[in-house]
């Protein structure tokens, strides 16, 4: 009887304080608070998902004919965009940093430059974000139009788990084939940038590619490759997870679709900042004369 006394005197206090405020500043607080509300209890719902998933895929692993299917539709199926995008990155990377590197006589060093940005930078976060736009909205429009037509609440009838059918394959798919990805857009924008560096600006052939193998190690390579690991499994988390919790209707579809791209793209760029730090101090343990640029 005490407590209800004491949450009704609350709720009172709460009410008039409410009626203190000026109702634009209410209204704002409102609003924030029931957007942090939600946010938390998304974020919470999320990790949920999450945890279904990992203790799925560590128990029993989908049929090699799913497998399959989903490696196919990510990783073959995204090489010729990866591919075409990493070839123009290298380009661009040397037209915009010719000018400046022979205004000082430094022309045949701009091999170094080009290929440290595309293995250590460049590569693996284009190539998560061509496999966010083309496999993220597109694993968010399939789920989404499953959970729309009933399909997941058929197979949860039938027997079978949901998130183990559908989220683990295409999990397994974004973390094991994007760091191919991710080497194929390194070597297509160092080809990319070997082509128009020297075809093309006429800069020493012999000089580029001496000055390009002394300024990249395997370290370099090794962030590039560690780093797609977190991003194919980002992509794959929030973009299943957009799909399961997709809104009724078409628009509901498309919604799910541009958000699962949205988050994904936000979240790579996050984890790459926090993956940046803690691998530069690793890396200047090992190379504490840092990086061989000039």
């Amino acid at each position: 009887m005490s407590s209800d006394t004491s949450s009704l005197d609350r709720y009172r206090r709460i009410d008039a304080l409410q009626s203190r405020l000026p109702p634009t500043l209410n209204a704002w607080i409102m609003q924030w608070g029931t957007a942090i509300v939600e946010g938390i209890s998304a974020i919470g719902d999320l990790a949920c998902f999450t945890w279904q998933m990992l203790g799925w895929m560590f128990t029993r692993l989908p049929r090699r004919g799913t497998l399959l299917t989903n490696f196919y539709q990510v990783g073959v199926l995204s090489l010729p965009v990866v591919a075409l995008t990493g070839t123009f990155i290298g380009m661009v990377l040397a037209v915009q940093s010719y000018y400046q590197f022979e205004a000082i006589g430094l022309a045949s060093r701009l091999g170094v430059v080009i290929n440290t940005s595309l293995v250590r930078e460049l590569g693996p976060v284009l190539a998560a974000t061509m496999l966010a736009g083309r496999v993220g909205g597109a694993m968010a429009a399939v789920l989404g139009t499953m959970r729309v037509t009933e399909q997941i609440d058929a197979l949860t009838t039938m027997g079978a788990d949901p998130i183990h059918y559908l989220v683990v394959p295409r999990f397994l798919a974004c973390l094991l084939l994007i760091p191919a990805l991710t080497i194929m857009a390194d070597f297509m924008g160092i080809v990319g940038g070997y082509f128009y560096s020297v075809v093309i600006l006429g800069i020493d052939r012999a000089a580029y590619l001496h000055h390009s193998r002394e300024g990249v190690v395997g370290f370099d390579l090794f962030m590039g490759i560690f780093k797609s690991f977190f991003f194919g499994a980002i992509i794959a988390i929030v973009s299943c997870y957009r799909g399961f919790h997709c809104q009724p209707g078409a628009e509901g579809v498309g919604k799910a679709a541009t958000a699962a791209f949205v988050y994904s793209f936000v979240l790579i760029l996050a984890v790459d900042l926090f993956l940046n730090i803690a691998l530069d101090s690793i890396y200047f343990m090992i190379y504490p004369q840092g990086p061989v640029l000039f």
